[in-house]
This record gives structure tokens, C-alpha cells and sequence, in this order.
């Protein structure tokens, strides 16, 4: 049996990405597939758990705020002491934020926000790290296009992400010979919920999104993809063909880059 915990898996991307594994197991036959869930929202989790079982995996649902190192390692010995190993980690949790620099009066969410999208992950890795060795396993970051390229607005959102980008690389390199895979997904932007639950200035729930969302990619394909890579162990995974040109442009032309993330943006959020 495999075993894949999921953090953020309530909603979203998160959500997606178990019902995918769990469909995918179903169609070769069930049964070898356990999904441990961590998320805050218990009644979200627990459908979700359901709609996995329902098709054929075994999930457990454990109620986790990643912002709190010791749920995080509650969320892993959980799903130790129940399925006995753990193979593959996906740190997926995270919260958005839009909000120019100098409009911030208080940069405490700055903080918060690192904890949940940093931290997290670093918390819940470190915990089931001594598991995924044993299995030889994967672990997967899901960090965002802003975690490549700073994007005005977006100056805690980007940095959290670079950070995470930084430590997932070079964790990579570490774990190399221990047979541990590390596959860094950069998501643009997808069809959900985050950015309007995402901080504003004020650190307040924004309600909206500060970017262009036409032509944002589901969260189907957005799944797909990160699942895709990592059944494939592959290092990195870039979702558009925009996050994969930006990249390129930024060691060739960054003045370009920064036009092409302000033009990501809605006039009334834009930088006068």
C-alpha cells in the first residue's frame, strides 16, 4: 500500500489532487491507496475524505493548521501509527496575499503568512522525513510562477514562495542519495478560491482577487500536472508556457518580465 498525506487538502488544488490519486487507484483495482489529509476546515476534510473512499482509497482526515509546528508533526505520526509508512508528501497548503508594500501598516501577517506557507511546509517535511527515506519516497512543494518571478503586489506572497523554491532545491540536493525525489510545482493562475481568502494591506480577508483571472487554468489540469510529475520524480514542474518564457526573460530581459507582471495585474490594484 502507498501512503500520501496531503496538506491544504480540504479544497482547491489540495482536494483535487486526492481525488485524483484515489481515482487512479480505483481504476487499477482499489485498495492500495491510503490518503491522509490535513487541512482546518474539518467538515471540508471530511467530505473530501469521503469522495476519495468512495472511490476506493482509504483516507483519513486529520484537522491541521500548518501555521502550528506541532500539528504539523501530529498530522505525520498520525498517518505513521495508522498505515505504518508514508511515501510520498505533498506540502500543498498555503494562503495568497495582494497588497502594495508601502499600504502595509503592520507587517505581523507578513509573518503569519511565512509561517503558513514556509514553515509549514519546512515543519511537515522535517517530521515525515525519517519515513520517506525508509520508502525511498517523493515530496512534493507546491509553490507558485511568483515563487520564480517577483510580482508587484505581491511582495509577501512572492517572497514566501522564494523561499520555498530555495529550500525545496536544495533539499533536493541533499536527499539525492538517499533516493528521495523532490518535484517543485509552479502553479500560475488557477481557477480557486485563494487569492479572494488571501491577506489584504490591513491583513484582512481580501474577498477579491487583484489579478487578471481570463484564461486561468483549472484546477483539474493544475492537478493533473503536479500528480503527473510526481509519479515522474521530475524536478520541477512549470504549468504555462508564459511562467516558462518569463523564466527565460528574466536572465534576458528582466525589464520586460516586470511589464508582464504588471500587466497580470487589475488596473485599480496597479502601482501608481
Amino acid at each position: 500500500m502507498r501512503v500520501v498525506v496531503v496538506t491544504g487538502g480540504s479544497d482547491g488544488i489540495g482536494a483535487e489532487i486526492a481525488r485524483r490519486l484515489a481515482a487512479r487507484d480505483g481504476a487499477a483495482g482499489g485498495r492500495n491507496l491510503a490518503l491522509v489529509l490535513g487541512a482546518r476546515d474539518r467538515e471540508k476534510l471530511e467530505q473530501v475524505a469521503g469522495q476519495c473512499a468512495a472511490l476506493g482509497a482509504q483516507a483519513l482526515a486529520v484537522p491541521t493548521d500548518v501555521a502550528d509546528p506541532d500539528q504539523c508533526r501530529r498530522l505525520i505520526d498520525m498517518a505513521e501509527q495508522r498505515f505504518g509508512r508514508i511515501d510520498v508528501l505533498v506540502n500543498n497548503a498555503g494562503r495568497s496575499a495582494h497588497a502594495l508594500f508601502e499600504e502595509v501598516p503592520d507587517l505581523g501577517w507578513y509573518e503569519e503568512l511565512m509561517r503558513i506557507n514556509l514553515w509549514g511546509s519546512v515543519w511537515c517535511t522535517q517530521a515525515a522525513l525519517p519515513h520517506l527515506k525508509a520508502a525511498r519516497g517523493r515530496i512534493v512543494a507546491v509553490s507558485s510562477l511568483a515563487g520564480l518571478i517577483g510580482v508587484p503586489g505581491r511582495t509577501a506572497y512572492s517572497a514566501s514562495k522564494f523561499a520555498m523554491t530555495g529550500f525545496f532545491e536544495a533539499l533536493r540536493a541533499e536527499l539525492k542519495g538517499a533516493g528521495v525525489s523532490v518535484t517543485i510545482a509552479y502553479p500560475g493562475v488557477v481557477d480557486t478560491r485563494i487569492r479572494y481568502r488571501g491577506f489584504n494591506a490591513l491583513g484582512q480577508e481580501m474577498g477579491s482577487s487583484g489579478l487578471r483571472e481570463e484564461g486561468a487554468m483549472t484546477v483539474q489540469e493544475c492537478a493533473r500536472l503536479i500528480v503527473d510529475g510526481m509519479e515522474a520524480r521530475r524536478r520541477e514542474v512549470v504549468m504555462t508556457a508564459k511562467g516558462k518564457l518569463g523564466r527565460l526573460l528574466k536572465l534576458l530581459a528582466p525589464g520586460l518580465v516586470e511589464k508582464m507582471a504588471l500587466a497580470a495585474l487589475k488596473d485599480e490594484v496597479k502601482p501608481l
